[in-house]
C-alpha cells in the first residue's frame, strides 16, 4: 500500500512540474538547430581548430536538449568565426624569461532563432588555457588545451543561446 502510494505522489509530482530541463536550457517550440561551419580567421592559423570547434558545439546542444541536428533550415542557428588563437607570456622568472604562458581563444557568434527573433544576438565568447613555459604547446598538450577552451567557450554559448544566462 505504502509503494502505491508513493508512486502515486512521484507520478503527480513528476506531471506538475511539467516539461524541465536538467541542463537549464530552453528550446521554446523549436525542433531543429544548425551549427554552419566556424571559419579559422585568426591571425595566427592552428589548422584543424575551425572543424573541431564546429563539431564541438553541435556535440553538445546534442548532448544537451533534445533538439534535432540538420544541414539546413534549423529553426535555431548557430555561425561565426574563429578570431584570435593568441599565446602570450603570463608570468616572468627572476632571468626575465616566461614562467608561465596562456593561449587564448575568441570566438564571434551569431546565433539565429527563426521562431522568437528578439533571442537573436551576436557575440564573441573567449577562454584561455594557462600552461608551463617550459612545455611545448603541440600534440596532446595542445589537444587538452583546446578541449578546455572549447569546453568552456561551447558552454557560454549554449547559456547565453538557450538559458538566457
Amino acid at each position: 500500500m505504502k509503494k502505491t502510494f508513493l508512486l502515486i505522489i512521484l507520478t503527480i509530482s513528476l506531471q506538475a512540474c511539467g516539461i524541465y530541463s536538467f541542463t537549464g536550457g530552453d528550446t521554446g517550440d523549436a525542433k531543429s538547430f544548425q551549427v554552419n561551419f566556424f571559419q579559422n580567421n585568426a591571425p595566427i592559423v592552428e589548422p584543424g581548430i575551425d572543424r573541431n570547434f564546429t563539431l564541438a558545439l553541435q556535440d553538445l546542444i546534442q548532448n544537451q536538449t533534445n533538439l534535432e541536428l540538420t544541414n539546413t533550415n534549423g529553426d535555431l542557428i548557430y555561425e561565426g568565426e574563429i578570431t584570435n588563437f593568441a599565446i602570450a607570456p603570463m608570468s616572468a622568472t627572476v632571468d626575465q624569461t616566461a614562467a608561465q604562458n596562456r593561449l587564448t581563444v575568441t570566438i564571434n557568434v551569431r546565433f539565429t532563432n527563426k521562431l522568437k527573433e528578439e533571442d537573436d544576438f551576436e557575440k564573441r565568447f573567449s577562454f584561455y588555457y594557462d600552461y608551463s613555459a617550459t612545455q611545448q604547446l603541440t600534440g596532446a598538450s595542445l589537444d587538452t588545451a583546446m578541449e578546455e577552451i572549447y569546453e568552456r567557450i561551447t558552454q557560454d554559448i549554449f547559456n547565453a543561446s538557450l538559458a538566457k544566462w
